[in-house]
């Protein structure tokens, strides 16, 4: 997964939401420098923060917010690049989830959220922007992998 010039963005962050809002605005600088502008680079960056703030929220991170909530270090690992004219995300957490839940959660069949639960709706926004979304069992130890793709511009 390269962006065309051999590059890709990597990222081991704190499974934290202060890490989390920092990692989004690394991934839009380095999208950003790609030449990804406009709604693309917006959406891109919504793409990788649903990713991220599911993943800090069920993955292992337990919701916290910054470093003085966190009972037991949990790492979150992040990959961005650019990928001809649209981009690749992809976010593995540390958590215990179900793969198979959470695919049936991002896919196109998946039921239309609560619309009286205050939270919920950021699945169904972010399967909008891409073009697919695959769900895996992360390949070192406990975890999900999401990777998200637009293959084309808008």
């Amino acid at each position: 997964m390269t962006d065309g010039s051999g590059h890709q963005l990597h990222l081991e962050v704190p499974a934290t939401h202060a890490a989390g809002r920092m990692a989004r605005r690394v991934a839009h600088e380095y999208l950003a420098s790609t030449g990804l502008e406009g709604v693309e680079l917006e959406q891109a960056v919504f793409v990788l923060g649903e990713l991220l703030d599911n993943a800090i929220d069920h993955g292992g991170g337990e919701a916290a917010r910054d470093a003085t909530e966190v009972a037991v270090p949990v790492q979150v690992h992040l990959e961005v690049e650019r990928v001809g004219a649209g981009w690749r995300v992809a976010v593995e957490d540390a958590g215990d989830g179900d793969p198979a839940a959470l695919e049936a959660l991002l896919g196109g069949d998946a039921a239309m959220p609560d619309l009286e639960d205050p939270r919920g709706r950021g699945l169904l926004l972010l399967r909008g922007f891409v073009d697919s979304v695959r769900v895996s069992a992360r390949a070192s130890g406990p975890g999900v992998r999401v990777e998200a793709e637009r293959t084309t511009a808008s």
